[in-house]
């Protein structure tokens, strides 16, 4: 073992609009080895999601810093191949922000958790991780889908939207719109996730879809994407709407002022709520949410899909695809 390189991901520069493969440097470094009360992880898979892109910046005050040549962090999910840590044998499956590499050690605490038995890799990493639970505590703590009401989500063929989506459908919602990039991603949400309607907006005109499918306005409008689709959101809200803010993905590879919704007051004519999160506040909550959305699944109400790449060269490449728009679901890239 002493002898295998530990493939690394660094980060070479602070991203400039979109992320580029040049932001990062590979490296090989010697495997590292536990020492007293450590374990040794070899990771698998790999999962990226759109706000790492704030993070490399340090834009993100609910994460630790990253510096430049720090590995690029990201959740993953491995094996424990080592270990003098009695709490963690070896062969058993974890997950945590592990980062851009193959190898790393750990003593048990922070940012790494075991994965129940039953429960895949990919799943750990998306429905039973904070991107599935981002969607839940969303839609139905936040929005809080009524019965027979109006939702529209943005960003929707994405891996919370498409969740989210489908999560106010089985909380009793009336009519559940989502807006993706493709007609691809339209009749996925359509055909296979239960939307009662899609918008691409690289197509149509999203303000007149909006109001010709909202006539008496939106109850819920979920987040994902800020910029002028919020502000399309905010000119058709019903009375007593809420607006969750999940993600600003229009926003992330602007550089300067960042401007903000021209419809904002609509908020107070309609005496509607907007509300931001950030699900690492509700962690003590993810056992609960398990056993909910794990029934959900068992019965056929809730539906998810990967969209996985092989290699370990192509970290740089699975986190800027979901800039362009190339993904659909959950991006995840298989390392080992």
């Amino acid at each position: 073992m002493s002898n295998s390189k530990n493939r690394q991901f660094l980060i070479a520069a602070r991203p400039e609009g979109l992320v580029k493969e040049s932001d990062f440097k590979y490296v090989e470094t010697p495997m590292p080895e536990p020492g007293e009360g450590e374990f040794l992880i070899h990771q698998e898979i790999v999962a990226v999601e759109p706000a790492l892109r704030g993070q490399m910046e340090n834009r993100a005050n609910y994460a630790a810093p990253l510096q430049i040549g720090d590995v690029m962090r990201a959740l993953g999910v491995g094996t424990v191949i080592e270990s003098n840590n009695p709490d963690y044998k070896v062969g058993q499956r974890v997950q945590g922000l592990f980062g851009f590499q193959d190898y790393l050690v750990s003593d048990g605490k922070g940012m790494v958790s075991r994965i129940p038995d039953g429960v895949a890799g990919e799943a750990a990493l998306y429905v039973f991780g904070g991107t599935g639970f981002t969607a839940y505590y969303g839609m139905a703590e936040v929005g809080k889908p009524t019965p027979g009401c109006n939702v529209l989500v943005s960003g929707a063929a994405g891996a919370v939207g498409s969740l989210a989506g489908q999560i106010a459908k089985i909380l009793g919602a009336g009519k559940v719109v989502g807006i993706a990039g493709s007609d691809e991603k339209c009749r996925w949400l359509t055909e296979e996730l239960g939307f009662d309607a899609a918008i691409n907006y690289k197509t149509e005109d999203v303000a007149a879809r909006v109001k010709e499918l909202f006539p008496k306005g939106l109850d819920i409008y979920y987040d994902n994407v800020g910029g002028e689709i919020l502000d399309i959101a905010l000119a058709n809200l019903a009375m007593n709407a809420r607006v969750v803010i999940c993600g600003g993905i229009s926003r992330y590879n602007k550089s300067g002022p960042i401007e903000g919704p021209k419809n904002y007051f609509n908020l107070v004519y309609s005496r509607a709520t907007m509300t931001g999160f950030i699900i690492v506040d509700h962690v003590h909550r993810y056992k609960e949410w398990t056993e909910i959305m794990g029934k959900w699944i068992a019965d056929g109400k809730l539906k998810y899909r990967i969209d996985m790449l092989d290699g370990f060269e192509n970290l740089p490449k699975g986190l800027i695809r979901l800039f362009t728009g190339d993904n659909i679901g959950k991006q995840l890239i298989r390392i080992a």
